[in-house]
């Protein structure tokens, strides 16, 4: 079975990486035809104003692959950028893909919906606002009038994240005249609400991605698997969409012309629910991640920051490990026999929280050291293993020119 799988170059991996994608790969290496690439061209799609770490975040991905155990000798390595036929299927596939299949795919518009609602809730939050809620607005209840201190704050946003999605998932764009109904009985000043509905309807929210290149990536992305011919492609449920786009592009070309294109399967991963050190996604814009290259130090020092039982404020007040994150972590890298017995004395209060760090410190940095190591080895002789994925690029853009040649005979294209 032939399995296609890439990464976005967005700098150094951390464990949400490593537990979302690389060890799943790890394990198909030993059992498929994999290839595995850098998707420098995908990193445009909505960075193209910043590209001047580009080639830096091509080599750091290339070293944290390898260190982990990503093996030339098993799987064919390359950068899509060096397989410039990517482009040119790209270009052919645009030409019979209706636009629609485009603007309905879910993660074009939950992308745009998360950066329009996170610019609310920061102006919102810049400006200090007094919810007064009087009355509530409807369907809300009148849960937030009762709540205070850090309750009310959480209650607050959850009504603004349902109301902004109220506003935002409509067959009109984003409703602005419900949204600043609703703003308004939620008690902000008629100014702020006028304000900040203002910023969202003629402010540059969402122009990164108002673009051809971002509404057409799952274009280019079905050419970098139908390229291959690939079988199966890993993925999680949200790129399940991506999968089925791919399958009906596919499906259209071999209508049109030819069949040249198998229609690939997903190959659904199972994540390992790591979160950032706060509680949110991992991820290196909300600098909560715990990268495959900290050190020993800063592993420790990270490990200190996390967030743990919120209902726990001393030592002597028993926890509940479900609700910690550190005891998320302690799931992946303590024995089974070390994390029962901290389950247990958490609940007691018979163990503190930051002895119950100490020991996660430990048993991560026993975890991540070999990587650690492995990075150096590459580091002190990159010009060797970025060889690696030179002669992969080359073997890789061979199939694709035998791909291309088919496809262009199946279309009547000239050629030279």
């Amino acid at each position: 079975m032939k399995i296609l799988s890439g990464m976005r170059p967005t700098g150094k991996l951390h464990l949400g990486h490593y537990f979302g994608v690389i060890k799943n790969w790890l394990e198909l290496q030993d059992k498929y035809d994999c290839k595995f690439f850098i998707a420098d061209w995908h990193a445009l799609t909505n960075k193209y104003k910043e590209t001047e770490h580009l080639k830096e975040n091509i080599r750091q991905m290339m070293i944290d692959w390898l260190a982990c155990g990503i093996d030339p000798e098993k799987a064919t390595l390359f950068v899509q950028s060096g397989v410039k036929q990517h482009a040119e299927l790209a270009l052919l596939f645009s030409m019979i893909t209706p636009k629609s299949w485009l603007e309905l795919n879910p993660s074009y518009k939950d992308l745009k919906f998360n950066l329009y609602y996170q610019y609310l809730k920061d102006f919102l939050a810049g400006k200090q606002i007094k919810i007064i809620l009087t009355p509530p607005p409807e369907p809300f209840d009148e849960a937030l009038e009762k709540a205070t201190g850090k309750q009310r704050s959480k209650i607050f946003e959850e009504y603004l994240r349902e109301a902004f999605h109220r506003a935002f998932y409509n067959q009109k764009g984003i409703d602005f005249k419900w949204l600043k109904e609703v703003l308004l009985k939620f008690g902000i000043q008629k100014k702020i609400v006028e304000e900040v509905i203002k910023n969202l309807e003629e402010g540059d929210v969402g122009k990164d991605i108002d673009t051809l290149g971002f509404l057409a990536y799952p274009v280019l992305q079905a050419a970098d698997i139908l390229i291959y011919k690939a079988d199966a492609v890993p993925v999680g449920e949200d790129q399940l969409p991506h999968i089925e786009l791919t399958r009906e592009i596919a499906r259209r070309f071999n209508n049109l012309y030819e069949s040249i294109f198998p229609e690939p399967k997903a190959l659904l991963t199972e994540e390992a629910k790591l979160p950032g050190i706060d509680g949110r996604k991992m991820s290196k814009s909300y600098n909560n991640a715990i990268y495959l290259s900290d050190n020993k130090e800063t592993v420790e020092k990270k490990v200190l920051e996390m967030k743990t039982d919120p209902q726990r404020v001393r030592k002597t007040d028993p926890g509940n490990p479900e609700v910690c994150i550190v005891f998320d972590y302690h799931k992946i890298f303590t024995d089974k026999e070390t994390r029962k017995d901290i389950d247990i004395k958490c609940r007691k209060a018979e163990i503190g929280c930051v002895e119950c760090k100490k020991i996660l410190a430990e048993n991560l940095n026993k975890f991540l050291e070999p990587i650690r190591e492995r990075r150096k080895e590459i580091e002190s002789n990159i010009e060797k293993y970025e060889k690696v994925f030179i002669d992969g690029t080359f073997l890789a853009r061979g199939i694709a020119e035998d791909t291309m040649r088919e496809v262009r005979k199946a279309m009547k294209l000239w050629e030279l």
